[in-house]
């Protein structure tokens, strides 16, 4: 490999070593850059396997960033990750509300995680549409409750927390819901893997396509 590589060079070099060891695949072309990219953060190809994308989850997603729909995270680290230049072009302003002293005064009174209050806070504002968890099973768990509640209607949910407790159920929980409610947008994946890079990996692909 050069080192005189540009990092454009270098992801399409990664693309092109992806497709080539995967070889052919389930994934419709506005799924694959999705899967792709998740691969592609993790190193992982059994994404291209454990990946669940509810029909109509992508089209969901870009219509809401280009109405410049809140997204709400569980961690910073997605925050981080998302690609600013890009989210900018939209206006839709990105939150992770675990660090919020007001949601940390109610997590201890409550004797819950601060995740759980961060996602009420989160759904709590009409402007938020966009869910994206990528660490904490009892957000995903939290914002599965609200929708059930019928507290909030997300534009598009992106659910990988990752972890051995709970990391794979409340993602089943979450494809269970969306077996009841055929509508409901969302990304996920089979079993403990996860985090807060492929789900930012994940929007970042999202935004790309919003951008067109």
């Amino acid at each position: 490999m050069s080192v005189h590589l540009s990092p454009e060079q270098i992801e399409a070099e990664s693309f092109r070593i992806i497709e080539e060891e995967l070889g052919p695949h389930r994934w419709s072309a506005n799924e694959w850059p999705i899967v792709r990219r998740a691969i592609h953060t993790s190193a992982d190809f059994e994404y291209a396997r454990t990946m669940q994308i509810s029909g109509g989850a992508i089209q969901s997603g870009i219509e809401a960033l280009r109405s410049g729909c809140g997204i709400v995270t569980d961690t910073t680290m997605i925050i981080s990750g998302i690609n600013k230049q890009r989210l900018a072009q939209f206006g839709a302003p990105v939150s992770c509300f675990v660090a919020d002293p007001e949601v940390a005064a109610q997590a201890k009174e409550l004797q819950v995680t601060r995740s759980i209050l961060a996602m009420r806070k989160g759904a709590g504002d009409a402007k938020n549409g966009i869910f994206v968890i990528g660490n904490a099973p009892t957000a995903l768990f939290e914002l599965i409750r609200l929708i059930r509640a019928k507290e909030v209607a997300p534009k598009l949910i992106v659910g990988l927390p990752v972890g051995f407790v709970g990391a794979a159920e409340s993602k089943g929980a979450l494809r269970e819901l969306g077996r009841e409610y055929p509508e409901l947008p969302f990304i996920t994946n089979v079993g403990r893997k996860g985090g807060s890079n492929v789900a930012a990996a994940v929007m970042n692909a999202i935004l790309i396509q919003a951008a067109g």
